[in-house]
C-alpha cells in the first residue's frame, strides 16, 4: 500500500471515529435529558387544619409526587398484591366505609378471619407519633403497609412472589420508572407508593369543620352534645379524641378505655413488654362514624349508642386502666337518655360526605 493512499485511509476512519462520537454523545445527552422528574404532589389540606394543626411532617426519603400518589392508588387498588390475585388493599380498607370495614373481623384471602376490626384510614399524614396498627406495631407508614400483604389471616402473599409478579407485569415496570426512577421493582418501592397515596386521604369537611369556619350552625341538641363531650364531669370526651382546637378527632394515642377486666388481647403490652400496657389500644378518630362502625379494636360495638352506652355504665376496672376513666367505679358517667341523645347528635355532626365521594379516591 503507497503511504498516500495509507494516509488518506486513516484520515477516513478518523472522521468516521469522530462522527460515531459526536452521535453518541448527542444520544448520551438526549437520554439524560429524557429522564422523567416527578411532579411535586400538592397535599390540599383543609383550613381548618392549617388553623389549629402543625403542618404534615413527610419523610424526605419518601417525597408526595403526583406519579407516586398514583401508582400508589392502583397498587392499593389491584389484586395482585395477595397471594391468591383475589384481595386488594381496598377489600378491607373501603372508600365508602371511610376506608374501613363494615365486618367486625375482615376476611383474608385464603378465607380465615383475622381478630382486630379494620381501622379507618384518614388524616394519616398527622399521625406524628408514627404508630399504625390498633396496637403501634408499625413505626411508620411505610412499615406499616408491608404487614398485610404477608400475613396469612389477610392477603397471605410472599413479598419475593409478588416483586416478580409486578416486575414481569406489562406496565408496572414503567409506573416505577416514572415514579421513582427506576424500573426494577422492590417491596420498599411498593411500600412507599401505597405510604404516598395514603397521606392524601384527607377528611376536613364535616359539618361541625364548617361551625367553627362560621359556614353552618349548630342545632340545639347538637350544640348540647358537644358541651357534654367537653365537660369533664359528663361526657369528658375530648381528653382522648380532640375537640374544637384538635380537628383530627383522636390523641392519636393508646389507652385501655375500660373494656375488660382481663385481656385476651393485650395489645400495646404485646408489643412493648410492659404489663403496664396491657389492655391499651390506639384512639381512633371520632370522624365518619356513620361509615365506620363496629367500633373499638374488636368490632364489639355495631352501634354509635352501644359506645355511648359503654362510657355512659359499662366500664370495667383493670389494673391498667386510664386514669382519664375516672368514674370506673361507678360503671360510667352516668348520663341521661336525654344527655346520650344530644351526644350522639354532636358526634354525626363529624360526618364528612365529601371525603366518601371524593373522585380523587375511587377505584
Amino acid at each position: 500500500m503507497s503511504f498516500p493512499l495509507y494516509v488518506e485511509i486513516s484520515k477516513m476512519k478518523n472522521t468516521w471515529y469522530y462522527i460515531f462520537s459526536f452521535f453518541l454523545l448527542i444520544s448520551c445527552a438526549s437520554k439524560e435529558e429524557d429522564i422523567y422528574t416527578p411532579i411535586p404532589y400538592n397535599l390540599q389540606t383543609p383550613q381548618l387544619f392549617a388553623d389549629k394543626l402543625i403542618a404534615p411532617i413527610l419523610p424526605t426519603e419518601n417525597p408526595l409526587t403526583v406519579e407516586g400518589v398514583a401508582l400508589g392508588k392502583k397498587l392499593f387498588t389491584d389484586k395482585i398484591l395477595s397471594g391468591n390475585q383475589t384481595q386488594s388493599c381496598a377489600h378491607c380498607h373501603r372508600l365508602q366505609e371511610a376506608f374501613s370495614h363494615s365486618q367486625q373481623f375482615s376476611e383474608g384471602s385464603n378465607g380465615t378471619l383475622g381478630h382486630r376490626n379494620s381501622m379507618p384510614l384518614f388524616n394519616l399524614a398527622w399521625n406524628f407519633d408514627e404508630l399504625f396498627f390498633w396496637d403501634g406495631k408499625a413505626l411508620s407508614l411505610e412499615n406499616q403497609a408491608f404487614e398485610p400483604v404477608s400475613n396469612p389471616n389477610e392477603m397471605n402473599a410472599d413479598w419475593k412472589k409478588i416483586e416478580a409478579r409486578l416486575n414481569n407485569h406489562d406496565t408496572y415496570p414503567s409506573l416505577f420508572q416514572q415514579a421513582f426512577g427506576t424500573s426494577k421493582i422492590d417491596s420498599n418501592l411498593v411500600v412507599k407508593a401505597i405510604a404516598q397515596f395514603e397521606r392524601t386521604l384527607i377528611s376536613g369537611n364535616s359539618k361541625f369543620d364548617n361551625y367553627l369556619l362560621g359556614k353552618a350552625t349548630l342545632t340545639t341538641q347538637e350544640q348540647n352534645g358537644f358541651n357534654i363531650f367537653m365537660d369533664e364531669e359528663k361526657g369528658d370526651c375530648f381528653h382522648c379524641h380532640g375537640s374544637n382546637n384538635n380537628p383530627l378527632w383522636t390523641d392519636n394515642q393508646f389507652h385501655n378505655n375500660g373494656l375488660d377486666a382481663t385481656f385476651l388481647d393485650l395489645g400495646l403490652g404485646a408489643v412493648t413488654g410492659d404489663p403496664a400496657d396491657n389492655g391499651k389500644f390506639k384512639t381512633p378518630s371520632l370522624r365518619n362514624l356513620t361509615f365506620t362502625a363496629p367500633y373499638m379494636h374488636d368490632g364489639r360495638f355495631t352501634t354509635i349508642d352501644e359506645v355511648i352506652n359503654h362510657y355512659s355504665e359499662g366500664l370495667q376496672f383493670s389494673s391498667t386502666i386510664d386514669p382519664l376513666m375516672k368514674k370506673v367505679n361507678q360503671g360510667g358517667v352516668g348520663l341521661s337518655a336525654q344527655e346520650k341523645a344530644d351526644l350522639k347528635a354532636f358526634l354525626l355532626t363529624l360526618t364528612d360526605l365529601e371525603f366518601i365521594n371524593n373522585p380523587d379516591f375511587k377505584n
